[in-house]
């Protein structure tokens, strides 16, 4: 049986859970490229795939309300998703993220690697 292997949980709440990749989905959308925990990072892959997948059909207000129900915070990156980062991947068939492995930190010796847009 495969139940419940859905996603991580990140050892967080749900509801900061949610947050932290609402966050982090933003700060990718602005600013093309994010460095965290590699579980962190594959985690917010997933959530900003689908995002794209949605937004790369088209600019129509029903498919923005569905993407704004996942990203409320910040309107300036939903009109960025919607204007400039979806219709670069309109006949690519998914993958628009990489994630690139930047060694592990210090500190605790976790796995650190950086997420950005694939051109």
């Amino acid at each position: 049986m495969n139940h419940q292997n859905g996603r991580k949980k990140l050892n967080l709440a749900a509801p900061h859970r949610r947050a932290l990749l609402r966050n982090q989905a933003i700060t990718l959308i602005n600013y093309g490229h994010i460095a965290s925990t590699k579980a962190r990072l594959k985690e917010v892959q997933r959530f900003v795939e689908k995002l794209v997948t949605i937004a790369r059909a088209g600019n129509s207000y029903s498919l923005r309300r569905r993407v704004k129900a996942l990203l409320p915070y910040d309107d300036s990156a939903l009109t960025t998703l919607f204007t400039e980062i979806a219709p670069r991947y309109t006949v690519r068939p998914g993958g628009y993220t990489r994630i690139i492995p930047l060694g592990c930190r210090v500190s605790d010796t976790a796995p650190i690697a950086r997420l950005e847009w694939v051109e």
